[in-house]
């Protein structure tokens, strides 16, 4: 094993067909592992699309154990490393190793699959390689039950948003995924198949949570799951303040369950008629119209947008559903008459940017680059933050989304791997950019900087969500106390930095001796 890797690696450049179709056979993986241009491009590139390594092969294991074989032969050379891809929606290079061997969660996915109940609760067991999509439709068909926390875009893997937290408008209530699972199975650096919960090895399991794939590849996750409702009503209410927008978003997120809505976000739009930064993005019905006839003359340059669901079932009578929402929404203090509403199925709700995914493939732009800005900012900068960033350097919008809503830190465990700003109420703030690929890119990624550096000079409380930095000093800054914590865990789960290496976190280590004892 130890020879075919090293002859692989030496001799990558000359003979890598040749080279790489030998590992199959001697590492006994019953998956297969491919190169070659046409292979390994699709994992040298990911959905941000702003950089691109090439590795030495792309793996498609069969199972929980090929992974493990392939992270260990790894950690017999003395410099491969492994990354695990889901679906490659990440925007950094987070999920590719510059020549070295990338796994393929999706040929996992079917692996599992399983309802079981414990304790009078019912669970979901399913691959880490798993499509959060196909959980959802198998789960709601099958079993009449779903798992209650999401993110708002489903066609990413399990594994992958567990990794980060996974974040959408059902946290405030639930927590993030990162709070609804109870037990993982994972290949650590070490390539050991274990077994984590809170009770057992509970190191890994809160470290691989939002762990970022430092100390291993989840394969396993077992999900909470509860009754799925039947419909949603899907309302947006449109503000001109920030402060009112903002007081009626914490608000909603602050009430008990059955005192609010189930689904509670916001997004910022420019005060025009700009197709996809103003105006038009607000209907949720074609049919509807945006009147700006309907906004004071003192409106200024941006718009806020407090986007909430309403769950129901087929049984409850239309008039029960509509003074239940009529009640909510008569609390709010949004511009009269520029509110909109549509009623659909709950899966339909939650595919809903399956939709905005078909018409950007159908119109070219999916596969452009996205340069993303993902952060959580404090409750007390966020008035700053919208002063600023808002209603000036981004006034004219970013060519997508500008979503912007409260969480609860609370429904946070601090035990695992996520790093949050201080206080209970913060706010994730996502600039999700559909750009053209062109010289503009360039320039949207040093807007990106810009408004990170701003953030920082001015000392706001925040943190990057799906972070990317290049050097250690800013992890350091990033982790802040919880950096002694994950580098320990590093130490303990992957001490040769074999995982992940496009975090670019640690770098690769060469303790083949030690870790063979």
């Amino acid at each position: 094993m130890i020879a075919c890797l090293e002859r692989i690696v030496l001799d990558a450049e000359s003979k890598p067909d040749d080279d790489v179709s030998s590992i199959p056979k001697s590492l006994d993986l019953q998956g297969s592992i491919e190169s070659g241009g046409g292979v390994t491009s699709v994992a040298s590139k990911d959905f941000g699309g702003l950089y691109s390594v090439k590795p030495l092969a792309l793996i498609k294991p069969s199972g929980v154990e090929d992974i493990a074989r392939v992270v260990k032969a790894a950690s017999l050379t003395t410099h491969l490393t492994v990354a695990a891809r889901g679906n490659g929606h990440s925007i950094n290079g987070q999920a590719m190793a510059d020549g070295g061997l990338v796994i393929d969660m999706r040929s996992t996915e079917e692996n599992h699959f399983k309802l079981l109940t414990l304790n009078r609760s019912p669970y979901i067991d399913v691959s880490g390689g798993a499509l959060w999509e196909d959980v959802l439709t198998r789960c709601v068909s099958e079993f009449g039950l779903a798992p209650s926390s999401w993110t708002d875009y489903l066609g990413l893997t399990v594994g992958g948003t567990l990794s980060n937290a996974g974040v959408s408008g059902q946290t405030f209530r639930y927590g993030p995924q990162t709070s609804n699972v109870t037990e993982l199975e994972v290949v650590t650096g070490k390539g050991e198949i274990t077994v984590c919960s809170e009770t057992q090895n509970s190191e890994l399991f809160f470290g691989s949570l939002g762990g970022l794939g430092q100390f291993g590849i989840i394969t396993r996750a077992r999900v909470k799951l509860q009754p799925a409702p039947d419909m949603v009503r899907w309302i947006r209410v449109v503000y001109t303040e920030f402060e009112e927008f903002s007081r009626d978003a914490e608000f909603l997120v602050s009430q008990k369950e059955g005192d609010s809505f189930d689904y509670v976000e916001g997004f910022v739009l420019s005060n025009n008629d700009d197709p996809v930064n103003g105006w038009p993005t607000v209907p949720l019905d074609p049919d509807h119209e945006f009147d700006p006839a309907h906004l004071p003359p003192t409106t200024g340059s941006v718009l806020y947008c407090l986007e909430v669901a309403f769950h129901y079932r087929n049984s409850d009578h239309p008039s029960t559903v509509d003074t239940a929402v009529n009640r909510l929404v008569g609390r709010l203090g949004f511009v009269e008459r520029l509110k909109f509403q549509v009623d659909l199925s709950y899966v339909e709700f939650l595919l809903r940017v399956k939709r905005v995914e078909e018409d950007a493939k159908a119109n070219g732009i999916w596969e452009s680059p996205h340069p993303w800005l993902n952060l959580f900012v404090s409750k007390s900068d966020i008035v700053d933050f919208d002063r600023t960033v808002f209603k000036k350097m981004l006034k004219e919008g970013v060519g997508g989304p500008m979503l912007i809503y409260p969480l609860l830190r609370s429904k946070w465990d601090n035990r695992t791997s996520v790093a949050l700003p201080a206080g209970e109420i913060f706010y994730i703030v996502a600039l999700l950019r559909f750009v053209p690929n062109s010289p503009s890119v360039e320039k949207l990624v040093a807007q990106n900087h810009e408004i990170v550096k701003w953030c920082s000079q001015e000392g706001l409380d925040f943190k990057l969500y799906l972070p990317h930095y290049q050097s250690k000093e800013d992890w350091k800054r990033h982790f802040g106390n919880q950096w002694t914590r994950f580098v320990e865990r590093k130490a303990s789960f992957d001490p040769m930095a074999i995982l992940a290496p496009g975090q670019k976190i640690f770098k690769r280590t060469h303790m083949i001796n030690k870790l063979n004892q």
